[in-house]
């Protein structure tokens, strides 16, 4: 009997630290939960044969006056090893760009202006 229930104190312990994990993974914050109307428009990334991972990302911003530009660049992606993440923060009511291309500039710079660029760089080890 005793026995029995142990193993029921174990099961249940489990059953609620594997609830609390899956509710973690499907809960993170994203660019959509911080203000500013932030969303992701396009992104590149180097093929990474040699040397660090380079990645550009193009957001849109709804709405500029309340927008945590340091929060949102936080958020994406950012490896050691000499990696780079470039943000280029666009507002939603002017043209900005669909593509972006891995060498610089990463866009074209007459037909679209950035209102923030956010570098993050990852460290050297």
């Amino acid at each position: 009997m005793q026995r029995n229930k142990r193993i029921w104190w174990i099961a249940f312990g489990l059953i609620v630290i594997l609830s609390y994990g899956i509710w973690e993974a499907y809960n993170q914050p994203s660019i959509k939960d911080l203000p500013g109307q932030f969303e992701e428009v396009a992104f590149v990334r180097n093929e990474q044969n040699k040397g660090g991972i380079v990645r550009v990302y193009a957001v849109s911003v709804g709405d500029i006056a309340n927008a945590n530009y340091e929060a949102c660049a936080d958020l994406f992606p950012t490896n050691d090893y000499g990696s780079i993440t470039k943000i280029y923060f666009f507002d939603k009511n002017k043209p900005y760009p669909n593509a972006l291309q891995i060498d610089t500039p990463h866009y074209d710079g007459k037909k679209y202006e950035a209102i923030m660029i956010v570098k993050r760089a990852g460290k050297e080890k």
